[in-house]
């Protein structure tokens, strides 16, 4: 489970860091009105994403969490910054899940 918590953290910050370039790279090319960097920088997060978005899938299937855990792990993959926070607490609310297990397995 906790190569999984891993996987997770560092897809989520890939994909945060990606989707982050990839707003600067919109941005960048709207106000030059030339459609650039984000025609490069685009398909490399959608690629990212996908492979985001089988971390969190696995994530799930270990740990149950309730939908809207994972509409929220869903979302931070296409909201700018969002990853980052929901990282924090979904590793924070799973790591606390694990040990919760482990003192119980260990006191039996």
């Amino acid at each position: 489970m906790e190569l999984a918590l891993k996987l997770y953290r560092a897809m989520s910050w890939i994909v945060g860091i990606a989707l982050l370039v990839l707003t600067y790279a919109t941005i960048r090319d709207w106000i030059n009105h030339q459609p650039a960097w984000a025609q490069i920088v685009s398909p490399i997060h959608g690629i990212l994403y996908m492979i985001y978005l089988i971390t969190v899938i696995n994530l799930y299937l270990k740990f149950k969490p309730s939908i809207g855990r994972l509409v929220l792990m869903v979302c931070a993959g296409f909201v700018p910054t969002l990853a980052f926070f929901v990282e924090h607490s979904t590793i924070k609310k799973f790591e606390g899940q694990i040990e919760a297990t482990d003192g119980v397995s260990s006191a039996s």
